[in-house]
């Protein structure tokens, strides 16, 4: 498998419980988070829409995995989690090994 078949087999997700509404994410990869009006970050569909769902996913687009990578390092909550769809081992975030 090439590492691009690889990346593009990844998928984000914030536990909001755990989210300080600080916006770093937003702000690295708008394209993929925003703040809600509740002040809690979520992930975004491919089409643009808020996903408010507890435990919501979203593919994680390659040309910016750099950003998301970055967000779920830089969170102060510790609550962005990006895991490979395949298996759902988590390779960025708290609970990666």
């Amino acid at each position: 498998m090439s590492a691009q078949e690889e990346v593009t087999e990844l998928e984000v997700w914030i536990d909001q419980d755990l989210c300080t509404g600080d916006g770093i994410c937003a702000q690295y990869a708008p394209e993929v988070f925003e703040l809600d009006i509740d002040g809690l970050a979520y992930v975004k569909s491919a089409d643009d829409e808020l996903l408010q769902e507890k435990g919501a996913t979203t593919p994680v687009p390659l040309p910016l995995l750099n950003d998301v990578r970055d967000s779920a390092n830089e969170c102060p909550g510790d609550c962005i989690h990006v895991r490979r769809v395949s298996d759902k081992t988590e390779v960025y975030g708290p609970d990666a090994e």
